[in-house]
């Protein structure tokens, strides 16, 4: 079933390395705040890796409560507390009482059955998991909490969400690396699209910077061993070494056209194209010369209706390793041609680092921000470029600009490929 129902933004919400909501986040952004640095969740003394995107001053109870949020792992509090900025931005919720906080308030019956949850998570709770295995080998393995299994699946971010908020439509989990924020996004919009539901809370988040995480990546030569913030993620610059971790969440709310003016919503974009693929080539590197990634281009812009020449920004997936930028570069250039170096391109990542699951609901936000505000954010750092990448990259400085459709890329481990697109709302 397409019924080609319009489809627009009425809330966002975001945590992640450079600031705990959408207007401090978006204001570093626009300046080219880097939100990296030393790693402060564990002792990296005898770590090659020294610097991550942590999330900073994160007080959980500022929208969420002390007791129940003991329950849940880093990337689920980071979820539901970005979920009720974007709830409350959208007008969705009923005003909070003294005896029904903000956290408990539940959505109208009248909208429920067709108000759905689809978040994100590439690992969920892997800090829990180091934590309980711990437990378990100190204490014996039935002593381990009983609340270990729900906060670590990846699932049970978009769950309490739904929970918190009684929203009855479709909750799920697309757990596909760093590409799991888009591919959330880009069904919950075609949930909306065709019919099934109304409203979509969306996204991804995750909070896996612990020993054993930067370990694995590090293991793999993944992840970059600068010690230096400003040099660690810096995207098709040629000293570039790897990708950094960050952590956070990025949170959309989706609505139908009609149901959002019905109820005078404010409109902060329309999303208009949704692209999904694999390379199926290798469980970690990309296709070199970024075919997989160019055919999932083509199908966002297909999806959307558009020529290639209609993408004002896009929003690079530039996790800062050799044969991502490389790749994502080509790939451009084989869907745009010649109109690819008139296209600006650039890697919010440069100041986020990489949040894996999260990433693409963080870089959503930031999209429609940039097609709300008419500002395109910089790829910071980027002081000695590739000359295997050569694309206007917006080094440095953001520019404004007037944009019209915003093409966001995520390309992530396994060969998954999900691609979105933002226009401008009219």
């Amino acid at each position: 079933m397409r019924l080609d129902r319009r489809v627009v933004v009425t809330g966002l919400g975001t945590v992640n390395p450079t600031g705990n909501d959408v207007e401090t986040s978006w204001n570093n952004i626009k300046s080219g705040v880097c939100g990296i640095a030393p790693i402060t969740h564990f002792d990296t003394t005898d770590f090659k890796v020294k610097v991550a995107g942590e999330v900073k001053n994160f007080n959980v109870e500022d929208r969420l409560n002390k007791r129940e949020a003991r329950k849940m792992a880093p990337f689920t509090q980071y979820a539901l507390y970005a979920a009720e900025e974007a709830l409350h931005m959208s007008g969705l919720l009923p005003e909070a009482t003294e005896e029904v906080k903000s956290y408990e308030t539940k959505v109208s019956d009248e909208i429920a059955d067709k108000f759905g949850c689809i978040v994100s998570s590439g690992i969920g709770g892997i800090d829990i998991i180091e934590q309980e295995h711990d437990r378990g080998l100190s204490r014996g393995f039935e002593k381990v909490s009983p609340f270990f299994i729900p906060m670590t699946i990846s699932n049970m971010a978009a769950a309490r969400i739904s929970i918190s908020h009684g929203l009855k439509g479709m909750c799920t989990c697309p757990v596909t690396a760093c590409a799991g924020g888009s591919n959330a996004i880009g069904d919950a919009f075609h949930r909306i699209r065709d019919g099934y539901e109304d409203i979509m809370v969306c996204g991804g988040t995750e909070g896996s910077i612990t020993d054993l995480a930067i370990g694995g990546f590090s293991s793999m030569t993944a992840l970059s061993y600068s010690e230096d913030p400003s040099r660690a993620s810096i995207p098709f610059d040629a000293d570039r070494n790897g990708f950094v971790m960050g952590e956070g969440a990025g949170i959309l709310v989706l609505e139908e056209l009609e149901h959002a003016l019905n109820r005078n919503a404010t409109i902060y974009a329309e999303i208009v194209g949704y692209g999904a693929n694999c390379d199926a080539f290798h469980i970690t590197a990309p296709l070199e010369n970024g075919e997989g990634g160019a055919a999932c281009m083509k199908l966002a812009i297909k999806d959307a209706g558009i020529e290639p020449s209609d993408i004002s920004y896009i929003n690079a997936h530039g996790t800062s390793t050799h044969l991502n930028d490389a790749g994502e570069t080509a790939a451009i250039k084989s869907v745009f041609g010649k109109d690819a170096y008139n296209i600006p391109v650039s890697s919010t990542k440069s100041m986020t680092g990489h949040l894996l699951g999260g990433a693409g609901g963080v870089e959503a936000v930031f999209s429609v921000k940039a097609l709300h505000d008419g500002f395109i954010p910089a790829t910071i750092g980027l002081h000695n470029p590739d000359p295997a990448c050569d694309l206007d990259y917006v080094p440095n400085t953001g520019r404004k600009a007037d944009l019209n459709y915003v093409l966001s890329n995520s390309l992530g481990f396994g060969g998954h490929n999900a691609c979105l697109i933002f226009k401008k709302y009219q």
